[in-house]
């Protein structure tokens, strides 16, 4: 069960479990035939729930309408009335800053410095303060996913590598890492669920946290079970999960296009920066061997270095803001997937069970199992989580990519601006210099 204060549903009319006519209670029909996914179901032990509340399984929506969604909307209010994301209602603030590189003999690594704000009866004090490296996050986040398999975990930026840095010890690499650490934490601490994991407790407010580490994973409802069988295909999945699938591989799809055409570009403009810093070189030197034209030489050469400044500014922008933005929803979407796959299993383990009560209730009226009941609470309960999530995804997508687009708008306009001013001031300049020799040749 979910710890921490009690969350519910949006209400959509639907009906307690209790009230829910179970499929064996009823007179005895075929499984009905549907669109046939199959799934690997192993011998793990099944998720635990996080709620019990009970929501329909299928409802109309199409692969058209989701993929729609990934037009920006002018609405931006629209995108902030998630109450848990409201500043009025939030209780936890944290904030990961303050990089430091530590040297041993052993290893060299780098700590974020993690403050938390809050006002929760959960913790000990309003206000902490700890150190941690990346190894930590990592141990957060499985925990995470151990104890909340029907929520979305939000990914960590990737451990070793990060397209255009080499150096995981510079600065740039540090600084881009510690924003995308400090964006993973604050969307666990907004998440209504997830921020009330114990594990997040022992994260933010133990002083050494590899003496929590042994915490106890939550309470799973259920018991351990193994799966019917090693394979199943599912039937009638839920028409709005195929629709999820669909958009996620499209999505994908863009996503890795852009990022492949990006790093093109980054490497081109590294080349062409070269280029165009020889360039100008040639000019200032050249403005040393003719006296006549050394003041346009020269204002040639300052207008070069100066689109040379604005160039190596929109390749730091690309580079610590707009990519790993894209790198990060590359990552999300591998986490969303994970998550459907689980809930494919569940619906698979629990249509399995199914078949088989139907069969034996036919050979010799045994009564319902109650694994049956069980097995259907939860994959209501990841249908329900799995949606209000992908709620929350669609609307931190929609805010990322505004503001990813405006910024780059921005600097696109700032960069080009900065060139025309400079080669402005050479037309100006050479203007005057015009002037100055028709005054020379009347005098």
């Amino acid at each position: 069960m979910s710890v921490g204060a009690p969350r519910g549903l949006a209400s959509s009319g639907q009906k307690p479990i209790a009230e829910i006519l179970h499929p064996l209670s009823a007179a005895q029909e075929p499984l009905s035939p549907g669109l046939d996914v199959t799934v690997t179901v192993g011998v793990d032990k099944e998720a635990g729930l996080t709620n019990g509340t009970p929501v329909e399984t299928s409802s109309p929506a199409s692969a058209s309408s989701l993929f729609n969604r990934l037009q920006l909307d002018d609405d931006l209010e629209a995108d902030t009335r998630d109450p848990y994301a409201s500043t009025e209602t939030r209780d936890l603030f944290v904030t990961v800053d303050d990089p430091k590189k530590h040297v041993s003999t052993m290893e060299t690594y780098i700590t974020y410095r993690v403050s938390t704000k809050t006002s929760r009866i959960e913790f000990d004090l309003p206000e902490y303060c700890m150190r941690r490296r990346y190894q930590d996050f990592d141990w957060l986040r499985i925990k995470l996913e151990d104890s909340q398999p029907t929520h979305l975990i939000p990914p960590l930026p990737e451990k070793f590598v990060m397209k255009g840095v080499v150096d995981r010890f510079s600065e740039e690499f540090v600084e881009t890492r510690m924003k995308a650490l400090d964006k993973f934490l604050k969307r666990v601490a907004d998440h209504p669920v997830l921020s009330f994991n114990p594990h997040l407790n022992a994260f933010l407010s133990a002083k050494d946290l590899n003496k929590r580490q042994g915490l106890a994973l939550l309470t799973k409802v259920g018991e351990s079970v193994k799966h019917v069988a090693g394979g199943y295909k599912l039937r009638a999945r839920p028409a709005e999960f195929c629709a999820m699938g669909e958009y996620l591989d499209t999505f994908t799809q863009k996503l890795g296009t852009i990022d492949r055409i990006a790093q093109r570009i980054l490497k081109e403009q590294s080349e062409y920066l070269t280029e165009v810093r020889e360039y100008g070189t040639v000019y200032s030197s050249w403005a040393g061997s003719e006296e006549e034209l050394q003041r346009p030489l020269e204002g040639v050469a300052d207008s070069v270095s100066t689109c040379c400044r604005g160039l190596v500014d929109q390749s730091e922008n690309m580079s610590q803001d707009f990519l790993p933005v894209l790198r990060e929803y590359i990552l999300y979407i591998e986490s969303m997937k994970n998550v459907l796959r689980k809930r494919d299993q569940s619906q698979a383990e629990y249509e399995g069970r199914l078949e088989a009560a139907i069969l034996r209730k036919q050979e010799d009226r045994t009564p319902i199992p109650v694994e049956v009941e069980k097995c259907q609470d939860k994959v209501e309960c990841f249908n329900a989580d799995l949606k209000a999530d992908w709620e929350r995804w669609q609307s931190n997508k929609r805010q990322d990519f505004k503001q990813l687009l405006t910024g780059m708008a921005d600097k696109n306009i700032n960069y080009y601006e900065k060139c025309q001013a400079a080669w402005e001031s050479l037309i100006t300049l050479l203007q005057d210099k015009q002037t100055e020799d028709k005054t020379s040749e009347t005098n």
